[in-house]
């Protein structure tokens, strides 16, 4: 579970609960039918026009995404998997690696690791890994816009809800009572629609770029180390590589002791 997602969800309602009772609004105020159906339907309406039903029948796998922990290797990971294959490759040769082919969960670097097993160009690996990479930055993108223009669209629908209501709340002037209630009422539509547009769906969207940075970030440290690895380098030399994707202060930690760490790799590689 995503424990940033239900933390920033809860966080939200509670703020806008709280809110509104330190307002001396009541609670139950907000459960307005016709809001509800304005916003909520208005909006799901509009994505649907603005986008094709092939990228909408996977809005269930984004939420999924959103609510859930990515399961993928840390950057420090990769760097050990490369060392360790490094020194493997160095002293036995490029085709041991096929016995780890089973032990890879990840569709991107086994790809990338049968086709230089297989002996292909480093050139023509490359294209295909970017490829892949450019393709799935692509279907991340298609997928936050979605959210996106849910959010540009939600608070527009709260300002149609409120005129909609203020409508209704003008046929009632001879009853100041019930036009207070209407007014109210009214503005419920504008309240829901920049909440569900600026605590949901915008930070929805964001939250899935963010994701889809961390994974083409990894992808092209994999790559790269997949490359090192076809051209015969050290695991030193690929630690020191790869580490570029590191945050600065991650790689001077690493980099302690790293003259001692070189010698004594180059020497068990070679042995």
């Amino acid at each position: 579970m995503n424990k940033s997602t239900i933390i920033g969800l809860i966080i939200g309602l509670l703020s806008l609960g709280f809110g509104m009772v330190l307002k001396g609004a009541s609670l139950l105020s907000l459960f307005n039918s016709a809001a509800i159906l304005i916003i909520i339907g208005g909006t799901i309406a509009s994505v649907m026009i603005g986008f094709p039903m092939y990228e909408l029948k996977k809005i269930p796998q984004l939420f999924k995404i959103l609510f859930t922990e990515q399961k993928l290797l840390t950057q420090q990971e990769t760097i050990s998997v490369f060392k360790d294959w490094a020194m493997i490759t160095r002293r036995e040769g490029l085709l041991v690696l096929e016995n780890k082919m089973n032990d890879i969960d990840e569709p991107f670097l086994k790809n990338g690791m049968r086709m230089i097993i297989d002996g292909n160009d480093p050139d023509f690996v490359r294209e295909v890994l970017m490829e892949d990479i450019a393709a799935t930055e692509n279907r991340h993108e298609a997928g936050a816009q979605i959210f996106t223009q849910a959010g540009t669209y939600a608070p527009t629908l709260g300002v149609l809800g409120a005129v909609v209501g203020l409508i209704a709340a003008l046929s009632t002037l001879n009853d100041v009572d019930i036009l207070g209630r209407s007014i109210a009422a009214a503005f419920i539509a504008t309240l829901l629609g920049i909440f569900t547009g600026y605590v949901l769906w915008h930070p929805f969207a964001n939250k899935l770029r963010r994701l889809s940075q961390r994974e083409i970030e990894l992808k092209l440290m994999m790559v790269e180390g997949l490359l090192s690895i076809q051209s015969g380098i050290s695991s030193a030399a690929i630690q020191h590589k790869l580490s570029v994707f590191l945050p600065q202060n991650e790689r001077d930690q690493d980099g302690k002791g790293s003259k001692e760490r070189v010698a004594n790799e180059t020497y068990a590689e070679v042995r």
